[in-house]
């Protein structure tokens, strides 16, 4: 069998390229499938959809030449503070304080906008040798044989390649035309994710308000005067408030922020999400690999949707590149088989974690309330403890693929 590259990806959004870099930078020949033009994306205006990058995702994009181009359009997140309460009532006296004097490495994470991620990972793309982007195209169909992998794409053309990763997030096609099925629930909750400008400076303090809605994250972005916030309703409330105007939609968000920021504004677009759990039953099939929300699609109570799809980039790149350097197929089930086993317990967990988070969060139990913030008070006091939550919400913690460590492979 011929091939055009050694391995397809199909989606292009961050995590496909992120992968293509990596393994090109590993000797193997690559070729995105994105169904987005890129240029669409990448001349988008500012809107406030924005990432929370863990140090250990900072790391892979240092690895990969990527940070480079982002570093000066990055707001560092330096403290995070966490507490229970409802809309106008304030926060509950017992709450979660980190901060990022606690740990060696600096900032806990990085706040980054998307339109300047994709744009770095666009650019590094284009000057790096051995990826091939095929944007505004789709795949509709796939076939696998014991030598190889072929897709075929909405414009007709074929491709072939030893192996096909699927990076087409939680509705993933690769996934569903290869038969793999999926398992999880929603959460009869929606996302609302806008940007505001607020009077007073953030002093790079991420903020995490839990209502029994659902959850209210304040993220810092640069400049201080800035903010991007998810902001989670039940679905019918949601569908009500994305409805209004923006004067009536600051007026509900107000006593759900508070003044500790002084007068508030609308910054930016206002987008909506429907929340959901979502595990892929298994993460590899024959010629296979799934990566990021393919594979997993988590609640975004800590933001690590992006994260741990970074993760997954990291081992499934240094198993496949280690796995050429030695002579084997990479697309060979016993290769696979060695990212499925790296990466699916840490994924399942982290999701069903966050999905616990959720539910002891998301409700008015007066006994779970009191449970929950003397719970928050006690890690709070509790420097050991405290320090070890960070270090887990960095990246920093577990069995780390190498470019997560910031090794190039």
């Amino acid at each position: 069998m011929t091939y055009d590259s050694d391995i397809l990806i199909a989606g292009g959004g961050l995590n496909g390229p992120a992968l293509a870099l990596a393994l090109a930078q590993g000797g193997l020949s690559v070729t995105v499938v994105d169904a987005r033009p890129a240029t669409v994306r990448a001349e988008a205006g500012f809107d406030g959809r924005s990432y929370a990058l863990a140090i250990a995702s900072k790391r892979l994009l240092t690895a990969i030449g990527v940070w480079g181009d982002v570093a000066d359009r990055v707001q560092p997140i330096l403290q995070i503070k966490a507490s229970d309460g409802i809309a106008g009532q304030g926060a509950a006296p017992f709450f979660l304080h980190f901060d990022s004097a606690e740990i060696e490495e600096g900032p806990m994470g990085f706040m980054l906008e998307d339109r300047h991620l994709y744009r770095a990972f666009l650019d590094a793309m284009g000057s790096t040798r051995g990826v091939t982007l095929l944007s505004g195209e789709t795949v509709v169909a796939q076939d696998t044989t014991p030598q190889g992998v072929s897709i075929t794409l909405a414009s007709g053309k074929t491709l072939t390649a030893r192996l096909l990763v699927g990076c087409d997030g939680r509705g993933s096609g690769t996934a569903a035309r290869a038969g793999i099925q999926r398992v999880g629930w929603g959460y009869g909750q929606t996302a609302l994710v806008t940007a505001i400008r607020h009077e007073k400076n953030h002093q790079g303090i991420a903020q995490q308000f839990f209502m029994p809605a659902g959850p209210l994250a304040i993220l810092p972005l640069p400049g201080g005067y800035h903010s991007s916030i998810v902001w989670s309703e039940t679905d019918s409330a949601a569908a009500a408030i994305q409805a209004l105007e923006d004067a009536d939609y600051l007026a509900v968000l107000r006593p759900r922020f508070g003044d500790f920021l002084g007068e508030i504004a609308l910054a930016g677009a206002r987008f909506t999400y429907p929340l959901s759990l979502s595990l892929a039953q298994s993460f590899v099939a024959p010629r296979l690999a799934l990566v990021g929300d393919a594979a997993h699609g988590v609640h975004p109570i800590a933001g690590q949707g992006l994260n741990l799809g970074l993760r997954d980039v990291a081992a499934l790149a240094e198993v496949l590149v280690d796995a050429s350097r030695r002579g084997e197929d990479i697309g060979a089930a016993d290769v696979l088989d060695r990212y499925q086993r790296w990466r699916r317990f840490d994924s399942t967990t982290l999701a069903l974690g966050m999905d616990g988070v959720n539910r002891l969060f998301s409700n008015d139990h007066g006994a779970l309330r009191l449970a929950r913030d003397l719970g928050m008070g006690a890690i709070n006091a509790l420097p050991g403890l405290r320090r070890g939550f960070i270090r887990q919400a960095a990246g920093l913690t577990g069995d780390l693929p190498r470019l997560l460590s910031g090794q190039s492979l």
